[in-house]
């Protein structure tokens, strides 16, 4: 069972608003080595967590990570872009004082309802339709930048150990900006979310377009997503599959997403853009951008309908399922998911295990350490 295996597991939860590539340096750091201490406190995946391997020393969880003893990366949500990005810095030789890494420290990658192209629900929290960067005066997203603002200015010790959204390189703490600085916070004149060094902007379709456009499927790392949906077709209308199977918080947000339309006033974000392959979702993000990477251009993809059928795996290709199953069915409670849980990373190890091997018998995380 995936959830009392023996095999050692790294995993990483990364705060919340936090953009693509300030989430990266600590997963870097967690695996090779400590770059700053900072980076021990900072989580990789988001919200796919089994069981933690803990480090406290300054040599990472993982030092012989090279290409010889690559990783197998499974990412949730926002997390599985996060890998992508990685990899690809990885490939550009883009951390300084490690000139010798390459794509192939990366021996796998597992989307979790990965967000590859972008959602429509950032438009329905607040992100402007005509550009995906800034957001309307008055939405969701305004009343949650003041929280967050305002949280990170208190900052209370124990209340940013229990949540953290990731801006301390921002110094918002009254200790070091005062009234004033928090008045031009609120204002916005300054902090994270006058910069666009946050992550909504990443995950409207424009700023997944922008983004993907740098992003490389490497010919000799192996891929494979689930997508999941909450939807479906009733007298052509697309609509929420039900009222059981969705968690309450998202069932509104299924509904929202599956009658959501561009605004014809408004160019759309890619040609060839239509409403109707956008409206099945999980109630953050749409199925249509969780299978693989799409857009700009489409990267090489098989839909899987039976595992045996794509088996061995091939690299270089996006293997892609479609589940019914919410946006956190799989990664916040085991109990509500039931065996669905057991069978999705049960999967998950048998492909990495069994499928995906390269030349040599790899070694584990701190198997060298027992």
């Amino acid at each position: 069972m995936a959830r009392s295996t023996a095999e050692p597991v790294g995993t990483h939860n990364l705060v919340g608003f936090m953009n693509k590539v300030d989430k990266i340096y600590p997963c870097y750091s967690f695996w090779k080595t400590r770059l700053h201490h900072w980076f021990s406190t900072v989580c990789l995946f988001n919200n796919s967590k089994l069981y933690s391997v803990h480090s406290t020393s300054n040599a990472g969880n993982y030092p012989e990570w090279d290409e010889d003893h690559p990783i197998h990366f499974v990412g949730h949500s926002a997390g599985a872009q996060v890998i992508r990005v990685l990899q690809q810095m990885l490939a550009d030789k883009a951390f300084k004082g490690y000139e010798s890494t390459s794509e192939n420290w990366v021996l796998s990658v597992t989307s979790l309802s990965g967000a590859f192209n972008g959602t429509t629900r950032t438009y329905l929290d607040g992100m402007q339709p005509e550009d995906g960067k800034t957001m309307k005066p008055v939405s969701l997203l305004q009343l949650c930048r003041l929280g967050v603002i305002i949280y990170d200015w208190v900052d209370i010790p124990w209340l940013k150990a229990y949540y953290n959204f990731g801006f301390d390189h921002f110094n918002m703490s009254w200790r070091k900006i005062g009234i004033r600085g928090l008045a031009d916070c609120l204002l916005g004149n300054t902090g994270p979310f006058t910069s666009g060094d946050w992550i909504l902007p990443d995950l409207t379709i424009q700023g997944s377009v922008h983004l993907n456009s740098q992003l490389h499927t490497f010919p000799g790392t192996f891929y494979f997503s689930y997508a999941t949906r909450r939807t479906r077709k009733i007298m052509g209308i697309t609509l929420p599959s039900g009222l059981l199977g969705i968690h309450p918080m998202l069932f509104i947000r299924v509904l929202q997403m599956s009658q959501w339309r561009h605004p014809p006033n408004v160019s759309p974000p890619y040609k060839g853009y239509r409403d109707e392959d956008w409206q099945d979702n999980d109630g953050a993000l749409n199925t249509i951008s969780m299978t693989h990477p799409r857009l700009p251009i489409e990267h090489p993809s098989h839909y899987v309908v039976n595992d045996a059928h794509c088996q061995p795996l091939q690299p270089g290709i996006w293997y892609y399922k479609i589940v019914e199953a919410d946006h956190i069915l799989f990664i916040v409670n085991p109990e509500r998911a039931g065996v669905q849980f057991d069978l999705i990373y049960d999967s998950i190890f048998q492909r990495c295990r069994k499928h995906v091997f390269r030349k040599i018998l790899q070694t584990m995380p701190n198997q060298a350490q027992h």
